[in-house]
């Protein structure tokens, strides 16, 4: 296989995913954006996290509610738990790297808030253990995964939505991640702010 077919193939795997992608998770996309306007019309705020790539995307969701999507709008209340590294390599150091977001979720956030997070499988421990944490606080979680879930879906409950991108793939995953995360963010801004 020459290199511009290695090429080709990662585009029509990318394509492939997000139409698969589109068809099923099209409907869970605007009720997590639903969701989250009911939250900051409420005057809540929303959280993020991940790990690797999908802190990123945390990362990325957050600037666009903090700063602008595609137009002049105020800006939204949301907090990146991915971003301090004081914080987090403290926390890593004294306690442990499965509490770097949980305690941080205990300090800032409050019941009503939306917890929004991104894992590829699943299974980290400190995804999972800020889940955790947002459901005993009352904080609704909006997961974006893949694969089969992993751990986290089998602890989601049935408040809690969770967006499941059809791949087994981690780039095609963490692809179509970026994809939802536009699409929330332009959602919101029309829901919140008109056409």
């Amino acid at each position: 296989m020459s290199l511009q077919d290695r090429v080709i193939n990662h585009f029509s795997d990318s394509i492939h995913v997000k139409q698969d992608a589109m068809e099923s998770l099209s409907e869970l996309i605007v009720y997590a954006a639903q969701n989250i306007v009911e939250a900051l019309i409420d005057n809540k705020k929303v959280l993020t996290c991940g790990n690797g790539g999908s802190a990123g995307d945390a990362q990325h969701f957050s600037s666009e509610m903090l700063n602008r999507y595609e137009r002049e709008r105020p800006a939204l209340p949301a907090i990146a738990l991915t971003t301090d590294t004081l914080t987090i390599t403290s926390v890593a150091n004294d306690y442990n790297f499965d509490e770097v977001f949980s305690k941080q979720l205990r300090a800032l956030g409050q019941t009503g808030d939306i917890l929004l997070v991104y894992t590829t499988s699943g299974n980290s421990s400190n995804i999972i253990n800020t889940v955790k944490t947002a459901q005993d606080k009352e904080i609704k979680v909006i997961a974006l995964t893949g694969k089969e879930g992993g751990s986290l879906a089998s602890i989601l409950k049935e408040s809690d939505i969770e967006i499941r991108v059809p791949s087994k793939s981690t780039a095609r995953i963490q692809e179509v991640h970026l994809l939802i995360t536009h699409c929330l963010c332009d959602l919101i801004d029309s829901q919140l702010f008109g056409s």
